[in-house]
């Protein structure tokens, strides 16, 4: 399988990497020039593209005859970024390609998510600080998942909970909606979030789906599984 990794740099994006190539996927990697020295631990076992993840131009080269595309959606800045990078991957991904796009809990497909207080004070709080220095623009990833909700693409949208490094716990936990007791934990180690992604990749039955996931080890979790 030939992957493109949009956003590659990124930590969630160099663990996806890892996942990938243990899996023997062909593997591009879409990042920024600035950012293309921490990929040098991968030279030989990857193609990197350089540039911005929501320039139509590199996101057309990068993902071209891939199978498959992994999308950070990133809601950098003011000015749409997520948005114009999930539209560039929709559009341009080859016809039939596996799309799989990373976002928060936050985001609802269909409505029916029950989010806990605390979520929604941080989202409130931070979301409106981040926006007010414009460095973060939350609603900018809502919209770029409602256009990914939109198309007809075989697209699926994994929703991360709260997010800790360390060595993986297993593979991670989902629901279709936050509100589930299975997914209270809220915590998940980054490298098994990516480990979700890259297998969603060969999961045709998360196809329009938009699970939320939590990791294995945390106590509901392991409530739900006794």
């Amino acid at each position: 399988m030939k992957v493109c990794i949009v956003g590659a740099s990124g930590k969630l994006g160099r663990h996806m990497m890892e996942h990938a190539l243990a899996r023997g996927y062909e593997v591009i990697g879409v990042c920024r020039e600035q950012s293309v020295a921490k990929l040098d631990a991968y030279k030989g076992y990857i193609t990197v593209i350089p540039g911005a993840t929501d320039d139509r131009d590199v996101i057309g080269k990068a993902v071209a005859e891939c199978d498959g595309v992994l999308t950070e959606l990133v809601p950098h800045g003011v000015h749409g970024y997520a948005t114009r990078t999930a539209q560039a991957v929709l559009d341009l991904a080859a016809p039939g390609a596996r799309l799989v796009f990373s976002c928060g809990w936050y985001i609802s497909c269909d409505g029916q998510d029950v989010y806990p207080h605390r979520l929604m004070w941080k989202v409130h709080v931070l979301g409106g600080f981040g926006k007010l220095v414009r460095a973060v623009d939350l609603d900018d990833q809502v919209q770029a998942c409602h256009r990914v909700f939109a198309s007809d693409t075989r697209w699926t949208v994994v929703r991360g909970s709260d997010l800790e490094d360390g060595p993986s716990q297993g593979f991670p936990v989902w629901s279709r909606h936050v509100g589930d007791p299975v997914l209270a934990g809220h915590l998940m180690r980054c490298v098994d979030f990516a480990q979700f992604m890259v297998a969603t990749l060969e999961n045709d039955a998360l196809i329009h789906e938009a699970p939320a996931i939590v990791g294995c080890r945390t106590p509901s979790a392991l409530a739900h599984a006794a």
